[in-house]
């Protein structure tokens, strides 16, 4: 597009180049034809000036040897037209120098003339026939006029110089102006000619980005649609993994409810004990029976809660957390529980290590409460 506004730039700068030249040489054409004016004006003045002046000098000797005053008012109208010629032909040429100082000599050479025939008339009209009779004896005759004459068509020589400078800059200036009026219609066709194929150009590469960018989107729109499929398909695939982590769940909380109904059933202190020998959970039998609630033992160590009793040495260590340490179940071990008022009882223990894998993760303790008289229970099983 750049290049496109760039070539109309070129054409549009062509274009007003072309015409302030053609302006400029029209206003010289203007000037020149004006100035050929001028020059033939002076040339016919010249010439006017030059008929006069004879017509003057002609009627003035027909007026000495006829004495018609016809001729005298021909030849005093003749001098005032030669005066008339000369202020114009001064007028013409007061911008140019060298004219200028060719009409001061002849400007002088005809007054000198036409003085010389104002007298001759006066003299004739007055019947001074001595004094004609010495002017005309003075006069030069032939030769002043010859002179005059000379001048004259040197003045028009000078003119016709100029003027056939004139007409050579006139043509070549119309030459000038033919040419660069062609030269930028040329150029300029070519300027369109080259914007033209540019303006192709962008059309056709528009009409291919415009192509390109549909065939994209087709592509988007299919893997859009594509992606929506799969989104859909995995919602729904979430959808009923959702359903069945659901009922999972809810078949995992009935089947803790049962086993927590069932831990709850049995009569026996029930206990679940963590690898470090901590409670994590008891049966309802446990507070039953001690008076102990859950929040009360969870998380207490077990030793605070029950203590094995042995008839013969005491063990170096500890057998319920040797057992876990072993994987081993303990069955038949005597202890005894303390309730919440403070009271021991006797209860028979059993531990079943709980396993996750190849680990031991925890224990199950079940106390069995003994009563007197039964293997194992002290005299003293419900003494404070």
């Amino acid at each position: 597009m750049r290049r496109v506004l760039a070539y109309f730039g070129v054409i549009v700068a062509v274009i007003v180049a072309v015409a302030v030249t053609s302006l400029r040489n029209i206003n010289r054409q203007v000037a020149g034809s004006d100035w050929v004016n001028h020059t033939h004006s002076v040339i016919l003045e010249t010439e006017a000036l030059q008929s006069d002046l004879l017509i003057a000098d002609g009627a003035s000797h027909t007026f000495v040897v006829t004495a018609d005053p016809r001729d005298r008012a021909s030849s005093m109208n003749a001098l005032s037209n030669v005066s008339e010629h000369l202020a114009l032909i001064a007028a013409l040429t007061r911008n140019e120098p060298a004219q200028k100082a060719e009409v001061a000599h002849i400007t002088s050479l005809v007054e000198e003339r036409s003085d010389f025939v104002r007298q001759v008339l006066e003299s004739r009209r007055s019947g001074n026939t001595n004094a004609m009779r010495s002017l005309l004896a003075q006069d030069a005759g032939e030769p002043a006029l010859n002179d005059i004459h000379r001048a004259l068509e040197k003045l028009k020589n000078d003119e016709l110089g100029l003027l056939t400078e004139r007409d050579t800059a006139s043509f070549l200036q119309a030459q000038t102006t033919r040419w660069m009026v062609w030269a930028g219609v040329i150029l300029d066709f070519a300027l369109l000619a080259g914007a033209g194929l540019l303006i192709r150009d962008d059309i056709a590469a528009r009409q291919s980005a415009a192509l390109s960018l549909q065939t994209l989107n087709n592509e988007l729109e299919a893997k859009v649609k594509e992606r929506t499929a799969e989104l859909s398909s995995a919602n729904d695939r979430l959808t009923s993994e959702n359903f069945e982590r659901r009922w999972a769940n809810l078949g995992l909380e009935h089947q803790l409810r049962y086993s927590q109904l069932i831990v709850n059933s049995i009569n026996d202190l029930v206990l679940l004990l963590t690898k470090a020998s901590n409670i994590t959970k008891i049966n309802t039998a446990v507070t039953r029976t001690t008076g102990w609630e859950p929040y009360e033992l969870v998380d207490k160590p077990f030793s605070g809660f029950a203590r094995l009793t042995f008839e013969g040495p005491t063990p170096l260590l500890n057998p319920v957390a040797q057992a876990m340490e072993d994987g081993r179940e303990l069955r038949g071990q005597n202890a005894v529980v303390e309730d919440k008022r403070g009271r021991r009882m006797p209860v028979r223990m059993t531990l079943f290590p709980l396993r996750d894998g190849d680990k031991v993760v925890g224990c199950v303790v079940i106390l069995m409460v003994l009563g007197p008289g039964e293997p194992g229970s002290p005299g003293l099983s419900h003494q404070s």
